[in-house]
């Protein structure tokens, strides 16, 4: 074990895959020279060169459609999308493209294409530079969609979706690029579509995605000196959802709470609430919570941005209001 920021695992696990397969490239805006506007592709052109490290003009659709043509000709492409809310621009190569490439050819193509991007808030953004759009792609058939919440993770997801044979979208969280941890050395893979549980208790779950475990795990602390024991289970992965972690968790406590940054209305939050019910229904002493961001762009002000983003204050209190229910 080594420890690493966010940042240093990400950069860990593609220096380690390009060197393992000629086939990785990456490419996207100011990754080569620069190296990456949060560091995560430093030194990556010194080592492989401008071609396989590409600094594109700034067209996400043009940067994406161009990675999922390298992809069906036999590379491995990895597109770094600067801020997810730019993904806006690039939903045609990945909804009508990527996603259904394979398919509508009979599965005699391939797209291993990796889209690398970040969202959230927390560094005030603004509404352009904050969104968490992980359910957009979460909803599309044929992507998987993962957010590593810790640096080991981040190397484990990223290098499992190096490896995937199918698109996959990785969403990191800008507020977790330098926070560090323990990580593996070596080959270290994630399986993408497992959640983890974090932190066992016996009176509530916590489920968890992205920046919002690290609140949850501060939450349970303070729930813990109130003599309320919260499990916090780690989602990790949108698609394929690990029901059967979640719903696990659900049925060992019979309450439920899900923590999210996203927009609460028709975000990741509702899936999961949806089929954490379905699956332990019997179970549950109280229906599940859902807690995201408020439904307003994000506002740039360090004052007002933090009360609209969920919080370990606000996990907290909804788990003792859902307790004493």
């Amino acid at each position: 074990m080594t420890d690493m920021t966010y940042s240093q695992a990400l950069n860990s696990a593609l220096r380690q895959e390009m060197r393992r397969d000629d086939r990785v490239v990456v490419l996207g805006q100011d990754v080569g020279v620069y190296g990456g506007v949060f560091s995560v592709t430093q030194g990556l052109l010194d080592e492989f060169g401008p071609e396989r490290v590409l600094d594109t003009p700034i067209s996400e659709n043009g940067m994406v459609g161009a990675a999922v043509g390298m992809a069906m000709s036999g590379l491995r492409p990895v597109v770094e999308m600067m801020y997810t809310d730019f993904m806006t621009l690039a939903l045609d190569s990945i909804a009508n493209g990527a996603a259904v490439f394979p398919f509508a050819y009979g599965d005699q193509v391939q797209v291993p294409i990796v889209i690398r991007t970040q969202g959230g808030a927390g560094a005030n953004g603004g509404p352009q530079h904050s969104k968490s759009l992980e359910a957009w792609t979460a909803h599309l058939p044929g992507i998987h969609t993962v957010l590593p919440s810790t640096a080991a993770d981040a190397k484990g997801l990223l290098t499992s979706a190096l490896r995937s044979d199918d698109p996959v979208a990785l969403v990191e969280h800008k507020l977790l690029y330098k926070t560090t941890g323990p990580v593996p050395e070596g080959d270290h893979l994630v399986p993408l579509g497992t959640a983890q549980v974090v932190r066992p208790g016996t009176d509530v779950s916590i489920l968890a995605l992205s920046r919002m475990v690290g609140e949850a795990l501060i939450a349970a602390e303070h729930l813990a000196a109130a003599g309320i024991d919260a499990e916090v289970v780690d989602i990790r992965s949108l698609r394929p959802l690990d029901v059967a972690t979640l719903a696990a968790s659900a049925r060992r406590t019979g309450r439920v709470v899900v923590a999210t940054e996203a927009w609460v209305r028709y975000g990741p939050s509702a899936e999961i609430a949806a089929a954490v019910t379905e699956a332990a229904f019997a179970e549950l002493r109280a229906p599940v919570v859902r807690l995201g961001s408020l439904g307003v762009p994000y506002p740039a002000s360090p004052a007002l941005e933090p009360t609209v983003v969920p919080d370990a204050a606000g996990i907290q209190q909804s788990v003792e209001t859902l307790v004493k229910e």
